[in-house]
């Protein structure tokens, strides 16, 4: 458990230090284990897995039902708050898995594939499984224990992906994807039991889960629609294409995914814990989020734009041949994915200040909008999904204006602050990507041309950052030199 008794500002360097390295490992592992399963498995595959996710997520939302944020954002919770939350959260678990279970038959029949009787069943049994390690999470999130986290994550990660990969090699097909998300989510519920001590008691009082009902009854609808969002385009494609065209999708959305929740994971486990702390000086807190919004800026453009970068020479050299038609998908999805991580600090900062209202209304206005362009798309370009997730992605960033007001509101962030914050890092990355693309076009061979751009944006990028004296990036690389000298000594 971290040690509370330091200052606010060393306990966030160390947590996001130990967040960074954890979504940094997390992500590298996912990689390897992605094009392994990539190469082994089809789009078919994919398909059939990706479809379900929909309501694996939506069913986590309601299981968790926003008492995770919750928790963490209570100045002092104590042991009676979590069991509460504990046993609310594996009730209602059991409840919604016998409900799906039925539903297994419709889910099958809508997406026309029979498979998906019995792999729905088996894959809803991992939420059903998270339901005993909710608590224990939100007590390692309050806690900033993310030196414990990163582990886990791990060996949940190392243990999943092996299973994966063998089950694939042995002809397993998509069950192969079905057993690694079971197990993952044991081994992540099997670590965080091991770490923290706190345990259940089998006396049951869910007054502690009446007093937060009225906040966390707004984090759920958001969980809710914010999940909606970001698979209503996996659900509408399952629905109406071919499944290997939901497959490349899938694949594309899971590399853009990966990518920006490197940096969204990394600020999530940070951000809300430190803006309660912060809550009671708003000057403070809005000095708090300008930097964390820097941060995030400053690491988001360029690894989301870089992948947009690459993301031909990468298909076609990692994954192979038979997914060259997520390519573009990749490219666009990538470009909307740079603004995900800024959601997700605005979304901090809305659930920091303890406004769960406006935090749920914004994203009812998002998804409502959202799904009425999606179909109106569907309609007039039935026959591109390309056209639909371009229209997706352009509306994803202008809707980050409606977040922004939501600052101005509550902080008083001006507009002009947050563009400063935001648009250098941006502007940068551009202009150093495009002289990356420029510079490399002489090169033929896939393999040499993605470690070049690789290597040339990486350095052009610190280059500039260390030429205009960065702020940010002088105080990420004292921190790296000082965390090294102490290694050292």
């Amino acid at each position: 458990m971290e040690d509370s008794t330091r200052p606010l500002k060393e306990r966030t360097e160390q947590s996001l230090f130990w967040s960074l390295l954890n979504n940094g490992t997390l992500q590298v592992l996912n990689i390897l284990f992605g094009v392994v399963l990539a190469r082994l498995l089809t789009p078919g595959d994919y398909g059939i897995v990706g479809v379900l996710t929909i309501f694996t997520l939506i069913a986590g939302n309601l299981q968790s039902s926003g008492f995770t944020q919750a928790l963490i954002n209570l100045k002092s919770p104590k042991a009676e708050d979590y069991n509460s939350v504990f046993w609310f959260n594996v009730i209602v678990s059991i409840i919604l898995y016998s409900i799906l279970w039925l539903c297994a038959p419709l889910i099958a029949a809508f997406f026309h594939q029979p498979v998906l009787l019995d792999v729905s069943r088996f894959v809803f049994l991992a939420f059903l499984i998270s339901s005993l390690g909710i608590a224990h999470a939100a007590y390692m999130y309050k806690n900033m224990m993310n030196r414990e986290i990163a582990i886990i994550n791990l060996v949940a990660l190392l243990c999943s992906g092996s299973t994966g990969i063998v089950l694939a090699f042995n002809g397993y097909a998509y069950w192969s994807l079905a057993w690694q998300q079971v197990i993952y989510i044991t081994i992540l519920n099997l670590g965080r039991y091991y770490f923290v001590k706190w345990r259940p008691s089998w006396h049951i009082d869910f007054r502690p889960v009446k007093r937060m009902f009225g906040f966390a009854v707004n984090i759920l609808f958001t969980n809710i629609i914010n999940t909606l969002s970001g698979q209503i385009l996996t659900f509408i494609f399952g629905r109406f294409f071919p499944i290997a065209q939901v497959g490349n999708f899938t694949q594309a959305n899971k590399w853009n995914t990966q990518a920006n929740t490197f940096v969204s994971g990394t600020m999530g486990q940070v951000a809300q814990p430190v803006l309660v702390n912060v809550d009671d000086d708003k000057d403070r807190q809005k000095r708090v989020f300008r930097k964390m919004l820097r941060f995030t800026a400053f690491i988001s453009f360029p690894v989301m734009f870089g992948l947009a970068l690459v993301a031909r020479e990468f298909v076609e050299v990692v994954l192979g041949a038979k997914w060259l038609e997520c390519i573009p998908l990749l490219q666009v999805l990538c470009v909307a994915g740079a603004f995900m991580p800024l959601y997700t600090m605005y979304q901090n900062l809305a659930i920091g200040c303890k406004r769960s209202d406006l935090y749920l209304w914004c994203n009812v206005g998002q998804i409502v909008l959202q799904i009425g362009l999606i179909l109106l798309c569907y309609y007039i370009f039935s026959q591109s999904i390309i056209v639909v997730v371009t229209v997706y992605s352009v509306f994803m960033i202008m809707w980050l204006a409606a977040w922004q007001a939501v600052a101005k509101h509550l902080i008083n962030l001006k507009w002009n602050e947050a563009i400063l914050d935001i648009a250098p890092f941006m502007a940068i990355t551009v202009a150093v990507f495009a002289i990356t693309h420029f510079a490399t076009q002489w090169i033929n061979n896939n393999v040499l041309l993605l470690i070049t751009k690789v290597l040339l944006g990486a350095v052009l990028y610190i280059a500039v950052m260390k030429l205009a004296n960065v702020k940010i990036f002088a105080e990420c690389w004292e921190f790296l030199r000082k965390k090294l000298n102490r290694k050292r000594s």
